[in-house]
């Protein structure tokens, strides 16, 4: 599979997304780097070429305010059938009211597994798409994200901001 690989200028820096042969977000993130973005992959497509990533109109409407715009874009995740349950729940909390790490293992029907709901945030690669940043430590702190707690800083403000 040869895959498709778009940095976009964002208010929160590079943002690079990697899209498979249909256009389904495999990996993206805040960098201009696309090794980085290829590492979160464990099975990394064979080759990636530069060219234009659907999502990318998707990441600029949500970046101009319209925080839904992410919300139908098809990504791809392989993991354990938690990991993809967890991947599917964070694309379900509402921007601009995250859930903490215990309150996200709650939702999962496992409300005591949550090292394993910060390991399903820490997993995943669509980053944006499939909105791990949503999710925060018990009391509210940030926690950790994958491309920087200022880059989570700022999403959340934006969210809570249109919300």
């Amino acid at each position: 599979m040869t895959a498709t690989i778009q940095t976009i200028d964002t208010p929160d820096g590079a943002f690079t997304i990697l899209a498979d042969d249909r256009q389904r977000v495999l990996a993206s993130g805040w960098t201009a780097d696309p090794a980085a973005i290829l590492a979160r992959l464990a099975s990394p497509p064979a080759e990636a070429r530069e060219g234009q990533a659907d999502a990318a109109a998707a990441a600029r409407a949500y970046y101009d305010g319209d925080l839904a715009a992410i919300d139908d874009v098809e990504v791809v995740q392989t993991g354990t059938a938690l990991q993809r349950a967890g991947w599917a729940a964070l694309r379900t909390i509402a921007p601009g009211a995250p859930l903490t790490y215990a309150e996200f293992a709650a939702a999962l029907g496992s409300p005591a597994a949550v090292r394993a709901a910060a390991s399903i945030c820490a997993r995943n690669a669509p980053a944006l798409f499939v909105p791990c940043h949503r999710v925060l430590r018990t009391g509210g702190s940030l926690g950790g994200f994958a491309w920087g707690l200022e880059v989570k800083r700022a999403l959340l403000t934006r969210e809570a901001a249109a919300g």
